[in-house]
């Protein structure tokens, strides 16, 4: 599902015009990346948490040439799905 498609869905869902919608989903998504930024995780009962998640640096081959390249350590945002959500799968 793109975020166009879940506008369109909540918009038909909820009777709600699209504009309004738009603005609440994207409101909703800088709410949750802030959360992220500032306490490093985000949890929704019933969904999942996302959390930030540290990657040590590592070896990996360049496929142009195959010569060894170092991999930078890194922070990324990692998912963990609810039970509920899980289950579903």
């Amino acid at each position: 599902m793109t975020k166009a498609e879940l506008i369109e869905a909540v918009a038909e869902e909820t009777g709600h015009p699209k504009q309004l919608v738009r603005g609440i989903v994207e409101l909703s998504f800088d709410l949750i990346a802030h959360a992220i930024r500032k306490d490093k995780r985000f949890g929704f009962a019933g969904f999942g948490t996302f959390s930030v998640r540290h990657r040590k640096a590592r070896v990996g081959y360049n496929p142009h040439t195959n010569r060894r390249i170092t991999i930078a350590a890194a922070r990324t945002i990692g998912f963990r799905p609810a039970p509920k959500l899980k289950k579903g799968l």
